[in-house]
């Protein structure tokens, strides 16, 4: 859920800021965009070069800043302004009180002030602090505001008390915000199975018969149906393409019979499916089981009709949201009606060879999208990244408005 957002990492000069040093590593490992702002104690407890080297972007701590000779000023309406959330971690009496109060006297409370974002805050502080009535009504205050309280938990303290003010260990405030982040998407809770990718039909232990599809549309398609908060199963053929994302499965094939098998297990339980694989039509009647020698100037190859994995899934079909693609070379929007019926669909996608910049190998698509009602909703040239998110959300404005 992190991967691409931009994180404004606020650090308070309390004793658990040592743990900061793996938030950061866990955030940058999501796929975060990390800056820092330290309060003017923070750097007592943690290295500002530290974090610079593991977030990779200049520490601040001070309105002012002086390069060469040169004085400027460090812009906390344009940090606040850059990020998609900001977390503090940890967060202290101190600090959380003059948040509640309005003040702004070092970077960090101006940048939090500044910013429009979603606010985090994972409060550290000793037992008779954390449960003193001040501190209680500055979590009001703040909760009124809309900011987000990861709860401390209990255990040793500083002080070498034990009980509740200890900050939630960096693995929980990750977690935390997963979650949150899930608890608003529309697809949290479904499952999405996608097939993409092409498939190899062998003809010998050398030879096969393929496609040019690249599997680049899965695999966005994959992405966008996950930042939607879907869990995702990708059943790819060959493909260069790979995720690190723990909400998609990538399941690898090769042939068509391999990717319906694989397809098929989880087609029961899918609350969406899209097959945006290109599977091939044919295989060989027979698989030689040596490499053909070129012994002769004409060969001939027995082809059979693989099984066709959209149109089964259409007559199986009970609860599934089922989406096919359509690539055709004349008589696209017609044949894409044709295909949309016949395999039983609830939508379809249709992009012609004829469009530049469509089709396969390329990083780009232009597509037109078909439900059973045949309303027709034509999307220009754009990249696949692009082209999966309209997708997604033609088909969650559909099944889930």
């Amino acid at each position: 859920m992190l991967g691409g957002k931009n994180i404004l990492l606020g650090i308070t000069g309390g004793i658990a800021a040592y743990k900061t040093t793996f938030l950061v590593r866990l955030l940058i490992k999501s796929g975060a965009n990390v800056k820092i702002v330290l309060s003017d104690s923070a750097s007592s407890f943690v290295s500002p070069l530290t974090l610079a080297t593991l977030s990779k972007n200049p520490v601040v701590s001070n309105f002012v800043k002086v390069e060469n000779n040169t004085t400027d000023w460090n812009n906390h309406v344009a940090l606040g302004l850059w990020a998609d959330l900001m977390l503090i971690a940890p967060a202290t009496a101190n600090t959380l009180s003059k948040m509640a109060n309005g003040a702004a006297d070092n970077l960090l409370l101006a940048c939090y002030l500044s910013a429009k974002c979603p606010v985090f805050y994972a409060p550290a502080m000793d037992l008779d602090m954390y449960q003193h009535p001040t501190t209680k009504k500055s979590f009001k205050a703040l909760g009124s505001f809309g900011n987000i309280m990861i709860p401390a938990t209990s255990g040793e303290l500083a002080s070498g008390l034990h009980g509740e003010g200890r900050m939630a260990e960096p693995e929980d405030i990750v977690a935390f915000i997963n979650n949150y982040l899930l608890e608003g998407l529309p697809l949290n809770g479904k499952k999405v199975l996608i097939t993409g990718g092409p498939t190899y039909e062998a003809i010998d232990p050398v030879r096969f018969i393929g496609n040019h599809s690249s599997g680049l549309m899965g695999f966005e398609l994959a992405r966008a149906a996950a930042a939607l908060g879907a869990n995702v199963v990708l059943v790819s053929g060959p493909s260069k393409y790979d995720v690190e994302n723990d909400r998609i499965q990538l399941i690898r094939v090769v042939s068509a019979d391999d990717m319906y098998e694989a397809a098929y297990g989880h087609y029961a339980d899918a609350d969406i499916v899209i097959c945006a694989a290109a599977v091939a039509d044919y295989k060989p009647k027979v698989r030689a089981e040596q490499k053909i020698k070129k012994s002769v100037n004409e060969l001939q190859i027995d082809l059979v009709k693989n099984r066709d994995i959209l149109y089964t899934f259409g007559q199986e079909k009970k609860n599934q949201y089922l989406v096919g693609f359509a690539l055709e070379t004349e008589n696209e929007l017609e044949n894409a009606k044709v295909k949309l019926k016949r395999k039983n669909l609830d939508a379809i996608v249709l992009n012609s060879l004829n469009d530049t910049g469509a089709g396969f190998g390329g990083n780009t698509n232009k597509i037109t999208f078909l439900d059973t009602n045949l309303a027709i909703q034509t999307f220009e040239l754009k990249t696949k990244a692009a082209v999966a998110k309209d997708i997604l959300n033609e088909i969650v404005k559909i099944r889930y408005a």
